[in-house]
């Protein structure tokens, strides 16, 4: 049973939380059945490779001094035998990306464009705004592949609300079991309305719980130089983007795609929520996102041509996505207007190594500050974290984004 759209998204909560509630206790029951046969199946061993009674000391003061309390958790497997992706949401995320990875290899000649907020808070507003993503698809599904930004994970530079996945009830009672119930219902009711989801990953544990419904990966700029990103990474099985970090190492970025496309082994979480080794065979739809940095933009010409001879140099897919905001749009929503018109001239102009675009957009302009606003007082369809662009200057850029893929068509045929 999942609740119907439209009805306000407490009702989301409200569901995921009796999810939660009928899960937790069979997945307790689980844990203890498995740790009382490991005790007997392991006495057995120590038995039989001779080392008898164990005179192992205490571990007071050794282990476990910083940690507060430890919870069990739902793993993926339980979720996903509740809530399987329906055979649309299967058939969604799968032409995505398709699509995308013969945008991102020129072998069609459209634009990725990865739009929505800049994370998802309120799951009614998310599936309001989902509807909006239909219908631009539809309009411009000749030029455009839209993809739906879903973002349930933040990165912080410090302290602060790190996502909906951590804190869905925005009031620090970090409710994970909830967090990871309610964002598997949300992916599952976006992909079933037609609509392809990205996600940024930052947890290693997390993209298990959603991995079948995700059209896109992002890296973000704080994580392209972490091992295990990259080796997620070569790993995933959407194509994913690896941002230039904050301080605008593009290098890095490409470093990143590189280890992405190798094969790796590594431990892992299996969807059974056991550890381990996870052998990939490599991604070779890794890809350059260009997102700016503390200086500024990134975007131009110029720096388009040094990444595409950079990209050739370490021979990599010839594939560039623009972030429009971030250090391109110097954090002001606003200027992303600027950075798409731009990114359209250029494309235009017949640039073929610039395949898609990123844009932070929401119901409704503007940020407001979550600490400082009651829950009840927030406006619904703002972002709580970076300020996004509303609907109206979503379509221009749509269009203007729109306009240039079929200008590049007239160039370069």
């Amino acid at each position: 049973m999942s609740p119907e759209r439209g009805i306000h998204g407490t009702s989301i909560l409200e569901e995921s939380a009796r999810i939660r509630d009928e899960l937790l206790p069979i997945e307790a029951a689980a844990a203890a059945d498995a740790h009382a046969t490991r005790s007997k199946l392991l006495e057995g061993a120590r038995l039989r490779l001779g080392y008898g009674e164990p005179d192992a000391g205490p571990t007071g003061g050794l282990v476990d001094t910083r940690i507060s309390e430890k919870r069990p958790v739902i793993t993926p497997e339980s979720l996903s035998e509740v809530l399987p992706p329906s055979e649309i949401s299967v058939a969604t995320t799968l032409k995505s990306r398709n699509d995308i990875a013969e945008i991102l290899t020129h072998q069609d000649d459209r634009m990725i464009v990865i739009v929505g907020p800049c994370s998802i808070h309120d799951p009614e507003a998310a599936l309001e705004y989902a509807e909006q993503v239909k219908n631009w698809r539809e309009q411009y599904g000749d030029d455009l592949e839209i993809v739906m930004r879903a973002y349930m994970e933040k990165p912080r530079s410090e302290l602060d609300w790190k996502g909906f996945i951590y804190d869905p009830e925005l009031d620090g009672s970090d409710d994970i079991n909830l967090g990871v119930v309610a964002t598997h219902l949300v992916a599952c009711q976006i992909t079933d309305m037609g609509v392809p989801i990205a996600m940024e990953r930052l947890n290693a544990l997390t993209p298990q719980y959603v991995n079948g419904l995700v059209a896109y990966d992002a890296i973000g700029a704080r994580n392209t130089t972490d091992q295990k990103a990259r080796e997620y990474g070569s790993g995933t099985s959407s194509p994913v983007g690896f941002k230039n970090t904050p301080e605008g190492s593009i290098v890095a970025a490409a470093q990143a795609v590189v280890t992405a496309n190798g094969a790796h082994a590594f431990l892992g979480m299996g969807m059974n929520g056991m550890p381990n080794q996870i052998e990939t065979t490599g991604n070779e739809l890794a890809h350059v996102i260009l997102r700016g940095d503390q200086n500024g933009p990134n975007y131009s010409e110029k720096h388009i041509a040094e990444t595409t001879a950079l990209l050739k140099k370490k021979g990599l897919l010839n594939a560039i996505v623009i972030d429009a905001s971030h250090g391109n749009s110097l954090k002001v929503a606003d200027n992303q207007i600027e950075v798409i018109a731009d990114v359209s001239r250029q494309v235009a102009l017949g640039e073929q190594a610039i395949r898609g675009v990123m844009i932070e957009s929401n119901l409704v302009a503007g940020s407001q500050n979550l600490k400082k606003t009651p829950k009840e007082e927030l406006i619904y369809g703002q972002s709580v974290t970076d300020e996004c662009v509303g609907l109206p200057d979503t379509i221009t850029m749509l269009s203007a984004l729109a306009d240039a893929v079929r200008k590049r068509r007239l160039v370069t045929s």
